[in-house]
């Protein structure tokens, strides 16, 4: 007996994914990739470094996950859950320890249930020394696999990530140096493929190796029509399938002598394939067991299957952008992106603006596949993604849109405050978000998480005391919730805040307020005993520190603090013990305290050449500044002494502790005439 489904097919799941990528439980639909996933799978367990690259929309993503996992094995692999170098969230911010965003990120992705402020103080080395290892049937280590995908995102030109890149990769090839058996694959997009050379020797060396993904030639884009039917009660007719990629092989270019012309690409778009026969499905009548020639021409016609979703697309963007004027954004891309002659225009992107648009309507108009992006001798570009893109741009009467575009929900609309946050698209995250939080109703949990991500974009925009109020908006939600936890770190928020404001008292309060919450979290007492020392009580500090190194020997956070507190202080060596732990050290107050550690006990030299360069790091930084000048008046320049001093006194980023302005004050005073 037939199942339900079985009597009426079109109740049957969606065999298509559509737009989104395939995940690894889709593997059963993914066809027409397996020369590719094994080649990438051997190449990837093969060399320490692979690159596999391709243009935006060709499918990168869903090979990884649903055509190479799959044939990993696990007896022999250790695979990390694949990771991405730019990651969104309503956990407050600003209850992180200083950190390197990349770094947390795929941290984040490798570890989704662990707490972010334990994340946060880790390096890729230190995560996965804390991973165990895992042996064959033989003994041997088996060989562990770690993925990053959209790493375009690491070499974007956003002014706010470039000072972590480098410092993520030299993270990113401590690991590697450290796990002989550690392999890494790369997912970037072709256009930031030069972007990516650069770093490949410090990477790899030898072995490694890059891995071209193109769109699907006829066979392959035949086999992924047909195959996710596989196991449906529907099938195509012979012929059928073939004839659906053939119309997604030919495209209108444009015209000639008043003629159409249409070319053959040869080639197909998996995301446009997904389009269409998703768009077909949809259509098909319940009852339809085979799919026939004639089903292809008047359901899954290429041109205009495209051209619904193009509108949808711009419609998205246009309502998120535009207040819904999806004519005027039509109006723009037509007249800056389609030349006189029906051809796509390449259009010169800007640091900001691009055709006087914002940047971020490009990106939305990227991720939503109607523009996609190049970088031609450093400069990047923009065009729009397709040739077939043109005439429904060209033709649109304008009607129909608004029946197009479906109302975001809260969940969605914060999901875009996110992205745009990560862009350093503040104003844009804050409108978004603003706007979740008039959809959410009586969703408690969500409005404190809005609420929560609210104070993370004025935390970002340095305004600490909106960003404190909108902490303490979230923390009295949770609590109506029980979610104690949430509380206590969004506690451990507004002490950073405060203690960024210069308000080390009130910073102390708030933190002690959330370990009493949290009590376990090294995070928050660490955080606790920045603060004390801030406050001028560096032997209270130095206590509580002691405590969690006792219980925690590795906290990354605790030792820098510890070690910079010691320094401070005089106790050198001491010092030296805990930052040597830690080097390479990335912190510039890090740096200049084992600097004051290495002249303390008489290595002035290597003081000084530690000093120099942290100095061109350094502007505004108060404790760094303090430290630098101690070196020098120990290296008996005390002209160069008292001016750091009075520069250290004058910092604001941060300011120095209360107990450290009198010894700026003695120094300054040293300055000759």
């Amino acid at each position: 007996m037939m199942s339900a489904d079985r009597d009426h097919p079109g109740r049957e799941e969606q065999p298509y994914v559509g737009l989104r990528a395939f995940r690894r439980e889709d593997g059963v639909k993914f066809f027409g990739r397996t020369r590719e996933a094994r080649e990438l799978a051997d190449l990837w367990q093969a060399n320490r470094l692979t690159i596999l690259y391709g243009p935006s929309g060709v499918g990168k993503t869903s090979l990884i996950h649903a055509g190479v996992l799959p044939l990993l094995d696990p007896r022999m692999t250790d695979v990390l859950p694949i990771g991405r170098v730019s990651h969104g969230s309503p956990f407050p911010s600003a209850a992180l320890s200083e950190h390197n965003p990349h770094v947390f990120a795929l941290l984040s992705s490798w570890a989704p249930h662990e707490t972010p402020t334990r994340l946060a103080g880790l390096t890729l080395h230190g995560f996965l020394q804390r991973r165990p290892p895992r042996y064959d049937a033989y003994g041997d280590p088996v060989l562990r696999l770690m993925g990053i995908d959209q790493a375009e995102e690491l070499f974007g030109d956003f002014a706010h990530r470039r000072p972590y890149r480098e410092w993520f990769i030299s993270q990113l090839v401590d690991a590697l140096d450290n796990d002989s058996n550690l392999r890494l694959l790369v997912a970037i997009r072709e256009d930031y493929l030069a972007a990516m050379l650069p770093h490949e020797p410090k990477l790899a060396g030898m072995p490694r190796s890059r891995f071209p993904l193109r769109p699907l030639d006829t066979a392959a884009a035949v086999l992924a029509t047909e195959g996710p039917l596989r196991g449906t009660a529907r099938s195509f007719a012979p012929g059928a399938a073939e004839e659906l990629v053939e119309g997604l092989r030919m495209v209108r270019v444009g015209r000639m002598l008043g003629q159409e012309v249409v070319a053959d690409t040869e080639v197909v778009e998996p995301y446009q394939l997904q389009v269409v026969c998703s768009a077909m499905w949809r259509s098909l009548p319940p009852d339809v067991r085979v799919i026939t020639s004639d089903h292809v021409r008047r359901l899954a016609n290429a041109d205009r299957s495209l051209t619904d979703f193009s509108e949808r697309m711009i419609g998205e963007v246009a309502h998120d952008h535009y207040g819904g004027d999806a004519g005027r954004l039509r109006t723009w891309l037509r007249r800056n992106f389609i030349t006189e002659l029906g051809t796509r225009e390449l259009v010169y992107q800007g640091e900001t603006l691009t055709a006087g648009e914002p940047n971020y309507v490009i990106r939305a108009l990227v991720e939503r596949r109607i523009l996609r992006e190049e970088i031609r001798a450093g400069t990047r570009w923009c065009e729009l993604s397709h040739d077939r893109l043109i005439q429904p741009i060209l033709q649109h009467d304008g009607r129909g849109v608004a029946e197009a575009v479906r109302p975001l929900t809260p969940e969605e609309y914060l999901r875009a405050a996110e992205l745009a946050l990560r862009d350093g698209e503040f104003g844009l995250a804050a409108k978004q978000a603003e706007e979740a939080l008039e959809r959410c109703g009586d969703n408690t949990r969500l409005r404190a998480e809005i609420e929560s991500f609210l104070g993370n974009v004025a935390h970002r925009r340095e305004d600490y005391e909106k960003a404190a109020a909108h902490y303490r908006t979230a923390a009295v939600l949770f609590e109506t919730l029980g979610a104690t936890a949430a509380v206590g770190r969004l506690l451990a928020g507004i002490g950073r805040l405060r203690l960024a404001q210069g308000r080390p008292s009130a910073a102390v309060r708030e933190l002690l307020s959330a370990i009493r919450r949290v009590p376990n979290e090294t995070a928050i007492q660490t955080e606790l005993a920045w603060a004390l020392w801030y406050d001028g009580h560096p032997e209270a500090a130095g206590d509580v520190l002691n405590d969690v190194l006792s219980r925690e020997g590795n906290a990354t956070e605790a030792l820098r603090a510890r070690g910079e507190i010691l320094a401070g202080l005089g106790h050198g060596p001491a010092a030296l013990r805990d930052l040597d732990r830690l080097r390479p050290l990335q912190w510039p107050s890090a740096r200049a305290a084992y600097a004051l550690a290495l002249a303390s006990t008489g290595q002035v030299a290597e003081a000084e050449r530690e000093v120099t360069e942290v100095l061109a790091e350094a502007e505004d930084h108060g404790p760094a500044l303090i430290y630098a000048a101690k070196v020098r008046e120990l290296a008996g320049d005390q002209d160069s002494a008292a001016e750091l001093a009075i520069r250290a006194r004058r910092a604001q980023s941060p300011s120095l502790p209360a107990h450290l302005k009198a010894e700026a004050d003695r120094l300054a005073r040293g300055l000759t005439s």
